[in-house]
């Protein structure tokens, strides 16, 4: 745990997590004001970073994905050293995201990159047409989000990268690509707004011109990215059982599962278990036992984030978004809906 989330705790437990709470969704209800119809997108964009899961904005281009990744941000209040941004092509290479080898090292036999202000002294980061990218580029992004590690000298070394935002026009369905699709346990579509909300774009458009031009943003230091983590380490306490409340009545479940019991209701539970079940074998949705750990913990911070409280019914909308394939992404969406309609 944290030294903040610890502090949190100490300070008056649940009061103090609450305001953690507040400030984090201050971020999530407040974005939206300045984009049109993305309200989805940025709830999906606070909750993967409270998870610290990676999340892909898929869309073509001119539907917002940057600006959504960049005013978030500023909503975070990042140094300009925390934030890493880049467009990868197939000509992309590794020292582009890691930083140049250090001449002056490799004369006396060392490979090491100059890492700062590069992608291994990021927080956060944002890496737009990533399924452009070459092997060389993709083992050293597959490592990275695994392990968050790349390598300096043959040595391994942490990275500072807490959230990993990547933005595609369209997911190739090729084979190399399938264990960086993978990573993506959720892949949200930033959609083209015009023809459902002209006149809104336009005045959202114009406005947005007008804070640029004048350096002015409203959206700034909404909260840190302190109290993600600090609030992301309470959570995990929570589910890993560390909170102590949560025992189960009879004593005999695990501390995990009597968290389990407490805030993920088994009627809920076998919604979730059920829906994952149907898109398998209907939809050809592929969950894997790791995907699986990660959406339970996606939907549990959900639902804390939102309410406050135990899973509800709509709190699986998560699962709209566990399509690997770009034509699967719609039909799921339905499915889901569907399922939650009726379940």
């Amino acid at each position: 745990m944290s030294g903040a989330a610890k502090q949190a705790q100490r300070a008056g437990g649940e009061v103090s997590v609450e305001k953690l709470r507040e400030r984090v969704n201050a971020v999530r209800g407040a974005l939206g004001q300045w984009f049109v119809d993305k309200q989805e997108v940025i709830d999906l964009m606070t909750l993967a970073t409270l998870a610290q899961e990676p999340l892909l904005l898929v869309g073509p281009p001119g539907t917002a994905k940057s600006e959504l990744v960049v005013r978030f941000c500023e909503s975070l209040g990042l140094a300009d050293d925390e934030y890493f941004e880049y467009m990868l092509t197939r000509f992309s290479e590794p020292g582009e995201l890691l930083g140049p080898v250090d001449i002056a090292r490799m004369k006396e036999g060392r490979w090491l990159r100059r890492v700062e202000g590069k992608l291994p002294t990021a927080k956060i980061a944002f890496l737009d047409e990533i399924f452009k990218s070459n092997s060389a580029i993709l083992n050293t992004l597959l490592t990275i989000i695994n392990e968050r590690k790349f390598y300096q000298d043959g040595r391994p070394q942490p990275v500072d990268l807490q959230m990993l935002f990547a933005a595609t026009n369209q997911i190739p369905d090729l084979d190399e690509l399938a264990a960086l699709r993978d990573r993506f346990v959720l892949k949200v579509q930033s959609r083209s707004v015009k023809d459902t909300h002209f006149d809104a774009l336009i005045e959202k458009g114009l406005a947005a011109e007008l804070d640029r031009r004048h350096g002015r943003r409203p959206w700034a230091n909404l909260a840190s990215l302190d109290d993600f983590v600090a609030l992301k380490d309470w959570l995990d306490e929570t589910m890993s059982g560390g909170d102590a409340s949560a025992a189960g009545e009879d004593g005999d479940d695990s501390p995990i599962a009597a968290d389990r019991r407490r805030f993920f209701p088994d009627d809920v539970y076998s919604l979730f278990a059920g829906i994952l079940r149907t898109l398998e074998r209907e939809d050809g949705v592929v969950v894997s036992d790791r995907k699986l750990i990660k959406l339970y913990r996606l939907i549990r911070t959900r639902a804390f984030l939102h309410h406050g409280g135990s899973v509800r019914k709509d709190d699986l909308v998560v699962l709209r978004h566990v399509a690997d394939r770009e034509e699967d992404m719609g039909p799921v969406r339905q499915k889901v809906d569907a399922l939650l309609r009726v379940g």
